[in-house]
């Protein structure tokens, strides 16, 4: 059966293109049936758009934060997925009961190092570099009630150079996530028995 994946971003969209390739390569059996940006004005939503997804923004500009919470967890709600996936999405999503051991994100650290509200972007990949550490990668985790917290589903890594950027560390860490993510989808669905 063909899994229903609802996909979260609050940034370039790069992680949902990741997906959608996957999809479209036969790799992945899901469809995208709810793709959802956090606010307006974010470079994903013409990403997405160009690649044939219909982007439902949350908070337009004058709205509450709050607002765009809650039509996320309508839509959320209206829609069911089997599985929510998290892509760069910086909002703290309120997880409703059916919803937990189905929504997961991906963190561009190995958890539980350098997570948390606030670390996102290039934040996380200067704080590895500023802490000296010799192996980096990314987090698939479970999402629970704080930043970058639920139970682990795979990590994958990468050595550190100490010729590295943030750029450089970015780079070879998203390398690693077009493969992680993909991947834990397949894991958590086959959990679920979708």
């Amino acid at each position: 059966m063909t899994m229903q994946l609802a996909v979260l971003c609050s940034g370039g969209g790069r992680t949902v293109l990741n997906i959608l390739d996957h999809i479209e390569r036969g790799d992945l059996d899901a469809e995208i049936c709810l793709a959802v940006a956090s606010r307006s004005g974010i470079v994903g939503i013409d990403r997405l758009a160009d690649r044939g997804l219909d982007v439902a923004v949350a908070r337009r500009a004058g709205d509450e934060p709050t607002t765009g919470d809650e039509r996320v967890n309508a839509w959320l709600e209206e829609t069911r997925p089997d599985l929510i996936c998290l892509c760069g999405y910086l909002r703290l999503l309120q997880l409703s009961p059916w919803m937990h051991e189905r929504t997961i994100n991906i963190h561009p650290a190995l958890l539980p190092k350098f997570g948390g509200k606030g670390m996102y972007g290039m934040k996380i990949h200067q704080a590895v570099l500023d802490q000296g550490e010799t192996t980096s990668g990314c987090t698939v985790h479970y999402v629970d009630v704080e930043f970058d917290h639920g139970s682990t589903i795979l990590q994958r890594t990468c050595d550190v150079f100490n010729t590295d950027t943030p750029q450089d560390l970015a780079d070879r860490v998203f390398d690693l996530e077009c493969v992680a993510y993909p991947e834990a989808i397949k894991m958590t669905g086959a959990l679920l028995k979708v």
